[in-house]
């Protein structure tokens, strides 16, 4: 099954960055949005993953998550990889907690190469997927209309971080369908 480690987003933050969504629809570019609910912080792609392995993964999920300490996030600016020049993948970015998340990302990186999976090569920058640029078509408009997010749409983007999730991830024509396989909770 394929897998991915994430934190979960509350509804308040969904709903600020759908309201960003809308804002950048008006450019008319070829973007796929991620679906409302699909929102997540990624901290670790898994890919293809085997029953067992799953197992240990939520084992290794839950000793990293025992000594951690509950964190606040704060959903900050509007950016595009690989530039927003020329922006293949549209994100909100992190002011609080950013931190925090490249920590706890990292040391999910570091503990899961112990049983197998290869290790980011890029350093991880704490981002929130909203969208996927599908071709140039408005380019220019879209580069425009990230530039003009408002930061007063996202006052308020702010949510308390307690746990983070294993999702799974089924591939469907009309979308990725995410299912929640075990939530470790921070208790340090």
């Amino acid at each position: 099954m394929r897998a991915f480690i994430a934190i979960e987003l509350s509804e308040s933050i969904h709903n600020y960055l759908s309201q960003v969504q809308v804002h950048l629809k008006y450019s008319g570019a070829d973007v796929k949005w991620v679906a409302k609910d699909n929102i997540h912080l990624t901290l670790k792609f898994l890919g293809e993953v085997s029953e067992e392995k799953i197992e240990v993964i939520k084992s290794i999920l839950d000793g990293i998550t025992s000594k951690t300490r509950p964190f606040e996030i704060t959903v900050k600016d509007i950016g595009a990889f690989p530039k927003i020049e020329y922006p293949r993948v549209i994100w909100a970015g992190l002011d609080k907690g950013s931190d925090e998340s490249k920590v706890l990302a990292e040391k999910t990186d570091n503990a899961l190469s112990s049983i197998g999976f290869e290790k980011e090569t890029r350093p991880f920058t704490a981002h929130i997927t909203i969208g996927r640029v599908r071709s140039s078509k408005n380019k220019d408009a879209l580069k425009d209309k990230m530039h003009s997010v408002d930061d007063k749409l996202l006052s308020g983007a702010t949510q308390s971080v307690s746990s983070v999730i294993l999702f799974k991830s089924t591939l469907t024509p009309s979308g990725s369908i995410y299912t929640k396989l075990h939530e470790s909770r921070f208790t340090g």
